[in-house]
């Protein structure tokens, strides 16, 4: 399963954990000197989450959280791009929900 946000493409990124021993200057010390680095993963918070579409149907989209606070959906739809503002689709009784499948049938 990749961690990729299909909205604003956010994914795994590589960094660095920096590891230094020492007194800061301003604390009264040497200042602080590295000792160490080491290769680490910064991931991104990924959710997989069920959205309603503004035709009615229910796609499962994987959205970081930065893209879900937004609340905007962009999708591509051919060769034209759709925006519509995200409302989850939950399971059971969710009146958007319900709404929506009543003016489809």
């Amino acid at each position: 399963m990749s961690r990729v946000c299909q909205i604003t493409g956010r994914r795994t990124r590589v960094g660095n954990q920096v590891t230094r021993r020492g007194l800061a200057k301003k604390q009264g010390g040497v200042g602080r000197r590295v000792t160490g680095r080491s290769k680490r993963r910064y991931k991104p918070n990924i959710q997989l989450v069920r959205v309603l579409t503004p035709d009615g149907t229910v796609i499962r989209m994987k959205l970081s959280t930065k893209a879900i606070k937004g609340g905007k959906v962009i999708l591509r739809q051919g060769d034209k791009v759709v925006e519509f503002p995200l409302v989850k689709a939950l399971r059971g009784r969710n009146r958007q929900f319900t709404k929506a499948q009543k003016k489809q049938a």
